[in-house]
């Protein structure tokens, strides 16, 4: 992220250098302030996806209070539409702080001030990850058994206490990176890179490792013989650098023409050459899979056979995986251009039709299939309910109103206006202490 001109402080006011933590709680005051005052669109908005979240609790109350009878979920198949966001989100996560790649490894200054949304990005999918987990859970007050060394699960060797160990430490990353370099805007000081560019590198290893961790998740359970492959982990890796560029451009898209902030056609011109690489090569790795699955034969291709063509009458997921291999083909024809980059209508749709795609590809294309035959050859199919659609309608919404929250604040960071902010008030202090009572 770019630094910030150093502000001056007036004459006889305290720099912000000195006793920078007593301002802390007027940082945290401004952000609320930011955060909650805005035009009619926004509180439009925000009233939208709290209205939506709000049913969404309500659903989950009576998944909690009756039981998950209240879901599709079976014996036979017991992860279903909350694991498959969840393992979206974990890509969606991972993706949006690949901006930091060309911004720092390569020095793109004109990505620095777009890392800072990536990042945002990043804390409310992650919020989202956990949030898709607990309505998971039957008795989610047992959440603490997930925790290693206090919880009963086989630490070091399950990989599900790995996974909860990564996504929080994730997000505590991304925190501090955001928090840091709001709070030094704040004080109109330059941040210092030792306090947060060490992190930002870090961030990329932990971004690659957590949804790395989500696909052992899968390819380790060797009773599932449809996630038994090695390239599960790259694939969900390229998938993620799919997710993560498009939403981001999506959101450029809507902040230019709702928010009036100008991003340079440097980043978005970066950003679509990435979906421009990533989106063939997940098409290839999915090809791969299909090839290697139908053309060996056996009896661990009966999983494909039901998600692609349906088996023994049995084709619930059948319109969902070609509906999303025409989503990513056609998104794929679309970013084909050169210029594409300049056409914001046709980009956006390309990001549109690719962010839906994978959200079909590595949801119901993924997850479902892997229990469906069971290891009993049973043929249980799965469609989520009224309710489940609800709870996780309620998860996304939540998600966004926390990143629409975060951007509220870091939209004035980035145009440079919290920190004028902040030293409009000391100013107002000091002209108020001279001319006293």
């Amino acid at each position: 992220m770019s630094a910030p001109t150093p502000a001056t402080a007036p004459a006889g006011l305290t720099s912000p250098e000195s006793g920078h933590w007593r301002n802390y709680p007027r940082f945290l005051w401004n952000l609320v302030k930011l955060a909650t005052d805005g035009s009619l669109t926004f509180y439009a908005w925000m009233t939208v996806l709290t209205a939506i979240a709000a049913v969404g609790l309500h659903s989950w109350t009576t998944q909690f209070t009756q039981g998950m009878i209240h879901t599709h979920m079976t014996d036979q198949v017991s992860w279903g539409l909350y694991i498959a966001n969840f393992t979206f989100s974990v890509g969606l996560a991972a993706g949006a702080v690949m901006m930091v790649i060309p911004a720092y490894l390569y020095h793109d200054d004109e990505m620095h001030d777009l890392t800072i949304i990536g990042e945002l990005l990043a804390v409310a999918a992650i919020s989202m990850c956990l949030m898709f987990v607990v309505v998971d859970l039957g008795r989610p007050d047992r959440f603490w058994h997930m925790i290693p060394l206090i919880g009963r699960f086989h630490w070091p060797i399950s990989m599900l206490t790995w996974d909860v160990l990564v996504l929080n430490g994730y997000l505590v990353l991304n925190l501090h990176i955001c928090g840091y370099l709001l709070y030094m805007r704040f004080l109109g000081r330059r941040p210092n890179p030792k306090w947060y560019v060490p992190f930002v590198f870090l961030s990329i290893f932990w971004a690659i490792s957590i949804h790395t961790v989500t696909a052992f998740l899968y390819s380790g359970l060797g009773g599932r013989p449809f996630w038994n492959t090695a390239i599960l982990a790259p694939r969900f890796i390229v998938s993620a650098f799919v997710t993560g560029p498009a939403f981001i451009l999506a959101t450029l898209f809507f902040l230019r023409r709702f928010a009036g902030l100008h991003i340079g056609d440097g980043p978005v011109k970066t950003l679509t050459r990435v979906l421009q690489v990533t989106l063939p090569i997940d098409l290839f790795m999915v090809g791969s899979e299909v090839f290697t699955e139908f053309y060996t034969g056996g009896s661990h291709v009966s999983a494909a056979q039901y998600l692609y063509f349906g088996l023994h009458g049995k084709s619930a997921l059948v319109p969902w995986i070609w509906t999303a291999i025409a989503f990513n083909v056609t998104a794929a024809l679309l970013l084909a251009r050169g210029d594409v980059h300049e056409r914001p209508k046709r980009l956006l749709a390309a990001c549109s039709l690719a962010f839906a795609g994978v959200w079909i590809e590595k949801g119901m294309g993924l997850i479902i299939p892997g229990f469906v035959p069971s290891t009993l050859h049973e043929l249980v199919e799965y469609k989520p309910s009224l309710l489940e659609w609800q709870v996780t309608a309620g998860v996304w919404a939540a998600g966004l109103l926390v990143f629409s929250a975060a951007l509220k604040v870091g939209l004035p960071v980035l145009r440079g206006q919290l920190a004028e902010s902040h030293q409009a008030t000391k100013v107002e202090e000091h002209a108020a202490v001279v001319e006293g009572p």
